[in-house]
């Protein structure tokens, strides 16, 4: 499964799930919340259970905008874990950097969170990183590169979200523009909808 660079207003509605998590997003699924398509409003049929398995991979996939290779390997990473394989691979998920960019409220999305770090408008630590799916951990600093503190795109989205509540695990200065990784996110701290032993059930058939 090759990255999605379509409209993901579209892939939303293929999902049935706010895939990018955004308000503007999800204005859309209320107004119609059926596949796209001439045929999306006619009933669906019944997958069987492969099916369904595939779906909730591919939804959380498409969700963090990963391809098959780049999932797979951390699904197998999480299940040599200590502890729950789901919410291992959930925290692993979230780790990211690009994740933590756009729940940080830094990006409004991850798509653009992906490009903020790849074009080098964000440290880790004090240092430059523009790879997306740097492992962020517990006790780290993620601040704006100084150069592009005043980036239209990042003082507009950091000005939508203080309107919004971050998750626990994290911390931010919206003036400082540093946050902070606090710790590991608890299964329960993740409003995500997915079934993450549908997915331990896709890779162990």
């Amino acid at each position: 499964m090759g990255r999605y660079r379509g409209p993901i207003v579209k892939l939303s509605r293929r999902e049935g799930v706010n895939i990018s998590e955004s308000d503007k997003v999800q204005k859309y699924l209320d107004r119609r919340p059926y596949p796209p398509g001439q045929h999306g409003q006619r009933r669906q049929v019944r997958p069987k259970d492969y099916g369904i398995r595939l779906r909730e991979k591919q939804k959380l996939a498409r969700m963090y905008g990963m391809n098959e290779r780049q999932f797979r390997s951390l699904f197998e990473e999480a299940g040599k874990l200590p502890g729950v394989t789901g919410t291992n691979f959930l925290q692993l998920l979230e780790s990211r950097l690009d994740n933590v960019v756009f729940r940080l409220g830094i990006a409004s999305t991850r798509r653009q969170a992906r490009q903020f770090v790849g074009h080098g408008h964000i440290r880790v630590n004090g240092k430059g990183v523009d790879v997306a799916s740097f492992r962020v951990r517990p006790g780290d600093e993620i601040t704006v590169e100084e150069r592009s503190r005043s980036l239209g795109f990042i003082v507009q989205n950091v000005e939508l979200g203080k309107k919004r509540r971050i998750g626990p695990w994290l911390s931010f200065n919206a003036d400082a523009l540093t946050g902070q990784y606090l710790r590991l996110p608890a299964r329960e701290d993740l409003a995500l909808p997915i079934n993450e032993n549908l997915i331990i059930e896709y890779y162990s058939r």
